[in-house]
């Protein structure tokens, strides 16, 4: 239905005598610019990002007032470009939303057209905000990796495998046949990694304690990294000749200790994966794929849905580790 009034509720965070308070607000309509589009949000997720952006990390959001939320999905109403028609559904994620554009924890967002990828036919909008930007993070490490690296080649490792990218990286590259080790520091998650698809499991302390030898032992033909520091270290060291991995995050630490060794004497590739900025053809067959032979088969039961008035509870939980799973906002219905 096309918006008839002149406001929508978004949740919005303002910064009052240096706290950061959220709270539902009413917000007018912009002007809708060139190459625009005004899309009428269904459904939007919950990240970490969001819940940074939410108490004044400022090297998310640099100013408030602001509304967060880096995933989106919904239907176009307004249309200032012609690649993108009223009442396509689409998929916004990453570039600037939810960080200093504001995001889809409202109603309606407002966004370049160029931001946008149609949704592929077999996929919900749910299913799209199930995925969010983690699904995207893993479809692109997931679809690099395979170009290089075969099932029948060995074995492949995935970190932080009970996060958001590593159990849906478990899951796919489960799917699609290859032999999968899991790293994870949650020992008692190993029946839910197992489920996944996963076939080992190391655990995080183990695999940190390995040798510092500039080369280890050749365990994997390839990997996806969700963690970085010590973990991707090791796991670069224990590659086989042209083995090839991928990296994404960094929580663990920003920094390799590392000699040239591996790259030189065994000719291993390391891929960065960033979402936020990825060319749109790689988007675009990510989310194609995601859409049909990598789409787990208990895609929808990983979540939990949310209105719009549960976003701050949700924030705090998530802020105290105690939100597992994904969190889909619900906007519509």
């Amino acid at each position: 239905m096309v918006q008839n009034t002149s406001t929508f509720k978004a949740f919005r965070v303002e910064e009052k005598e240096g706290n950061y308070i959220g709270s539902i607000q009413d917000m007018e309509f912009g002007a809708l610019k060139k190459n625009e589009i005004l899309v009428k949000v269904h459904f939007s997720s919950l990240n970490y990002k969001d819940a940074l952006s939410a108490i004044g990390n400022k090297g998310v959001t640099r100013s408030y007032p602001h509304t967060p939320g880096i995933d989106a999905a919904g239907i176009i109403e307004k249309s200032n470009c012609e690649s993108l028609k009223v009442g396509e559904k689409v998929i916004v994620t990453s570039y600037d939303l939810g960080m200093n554009t504001d995001g889809g924890f409202a109603e309606y967002i407002q966004v370049p057209s160029e931001w946008a990828v149609k949704l592929p036919e077999k996929m919900t909008m749910k299913e799209a905000m199930t995925y969010g930007t983690a699904g995207l993070t893993a479809g692109m490490s997931v679809l690099r990796l395979t170009e290089l690296i075969k099932p029948e080649d060995g074995k492949i490792v995935v970190s932080g495998a009970t996060g958001g990218v590593g159990a849906l990286s478990v899951s796919i590259l489960s799917k699609l046949g290859y032999h999968v080790v899991a790293i994870t520091g949650k020992e008692k998650e190993r029946s839910y990694l197992l489920n996944l698809g996963a076939q080992e499991i190391i655990l995080r302390n183990e695999f940190e304690e390995l040798d510092k030898k500039p080369l280890l032992k050749p365990l994997f033909v390839g990997a996806i990294d969700t963690v970085g520091g010590v973990i991707l270290e090791n796991i670069i060291k224990s590659l086989a000749p042209i083995g090839v991995a991928t990296c994404c995050g960094n929580v663990a630490s920003p920094k390799l200790d590392l000699t040239v060794f591996p790259f030189i004497l065994r000719g291993i590739a390391l891929i960065g994966i960033d979402s936020q900025n990825y060319p749109m053809n790689y988007r675009t067959k990510v989310w194609e794929k995601l859409a049909n032979d990598w789409k787990p088969e208990l895609l929808n039961d990983t979540c939990n849905e949310i209105k719009l008035e549960d976003v701050q509870d949700k924030i705090d939980l998530m802020l105290q580790g105690k939100l597992k799973g994904r969190t889909i906002l619900t906007l519509v219905g």
